[in-house]
């Protein structure tokens, strides 16, 4: 099989990074364009990035020698490839602009940025929970005036480690959420050596974090009425965000009200036995076993299970009666991976299995 030619717009930075690591031998796509800022546009992708290589394995010999060029170069940029991937460092109005420009030269952008997760005709897509929102990009390319040319977004990583259980529970309904999440800083883009002040702190602020924890799963599980996502409605979430000094895994601690109250086991099975279509269509980076239930009363720990199912699985523990609410549990998610560059390698296969993102 021919590869898909896959350009990344912010190639450079860290999340940009992990989307080289995880495209090194993708059975479907190859890296062929980097883009990047004017300061690093010109020079080898090696040069560009230096001492900035943030991944623990070594940097793919296949992009080394790329010429980096500048991303507000849309038409160049887009010439050569079949679809990009999105993770630029912009503010949110240059972000809508410049994706749409790249969607508007025909070339499928799958964004990890969150300038689009609320444009009302943009899919923002957990593969394994809302699959269906992709056929909104239909409604999507009359608006742009496109063939084949789109946007398509995925999640912010917080909400992977508690939105995937409160799914797998959509039938005991869930009406009522608190949660409160332990971020990891590399979801800041940063690692220790940047960020010397994290050590052995705890900062209880993301900004804009609590916001995007509150509302983007009602849009996950919202419907698509007259061409445009309609969020649903419930269950109401409120939420803290806590930045924590680990280097990667978001961890939420979560309390949950259900109209319908279900046994502990019930909500166990139902974890285990929670799939999607990425399983079903076996997609590359798809997890076999999307949540893993963890019955040791000190699990999940981000040591020992951020990388379940090579970062693309979602590990929940502690569900136990609660005397406020009626159950309580701890979910982990790896926030670069399933909650970042991965979540939307998984959306460009899917938009691949669902003819969307096909060969120029």
């Amino acid at each position: 099989m021919e590869k898909l030619k896959v350009g990344i717009l912010g190639g450079t930075g860290m999340v940009g990074q992990r989307f080289i690591s995880l495209l090194e031998d993708h059975p479907w796509f190859e890296v062929t364009t980097i883009a990047a800022s004017a300061r690093s546009a010109g020079k080898t992708y090696e040069d560009a990035v230096g001492e900035r290589w943030k991944m623990d394995t070594p940097m793919p010999e296949a992009v080394k020698k790329i010429t980096v060029m500048n991303v507000a170069d849309v038409d160049e940029v887009a010439k050569d490839v079949d679809f990009v991937f999105s993770a630029v460092d912009m503010t949110k109005e240059e972000i809508k602009a410049i994706e749409e420009q790249y969607a508007r030269t025909e070339t499928p952008v799958v964004s990890n940025n969150s300038a689009h997760r609320w444009t009302p005709d943009v899919p923002m897509v957990v593969p394994e929970i809302n699959p269906e929102h992709m056929e909104v990009i239909e409604f999507q390319k009359k608006r742009l005036g496109t063939e084949r040319g789109f946007i398509a977004v995925k999640p912010n990583c917080s909400v992977q480690s508690y939105v995937p259980a409160l799914t797998a529970w959509k039938e005991f309904e869930p009406y009522e959420v608190v949660a409160t999440t332990y971020q990891a800083i590399s979801g800041a883009g940063k690692t220790f050596k940047d960020w010397p002040e994290m050590v052995g702190n705890v900062i209880p602020y993301i900004g804009g974090e609590e916001e995007k924890s509150e509302m983007e799963p009602l849009r996950i599980w919202g419907k698509i009425e007259d061409g445009v996502i309609k969020p649903a409605e419930s269950p109401v979430i409120t939420c803290q965000c806590i930045r924590v000094p680990v280097l990667n895994g978001h961890t939420a601690a979560v309390f949950v009200k259900f109209r319908k109250k279900p046994t502990k086991e019930q909500l166990i099975e139902k974890l285990r036995e929670y799939k999607g279509v990425p399983q079903e269509l076996e997609l590359p980076s798809a997890p076999k076993q999307f949540i893993q239930y963890l019955e040791e009363d000190n699990r999940p720990q981000v040591a020992m299970d951020v990388d379940f199912e090579r970062g693309m699985g979602i590990s929940i523990g502690r569900i136990r009666e609660d005397k406020v609410y009626d159950y309580k549990f701890v979910g982990l998610s790896h926030n670069t991976v399933r909650g970042a560059a991965g979540g939307a390698v998984l959306c460009a296969e899917l938009l691949k299995a669902q003819g969307y993102i096909v060969k120029k």
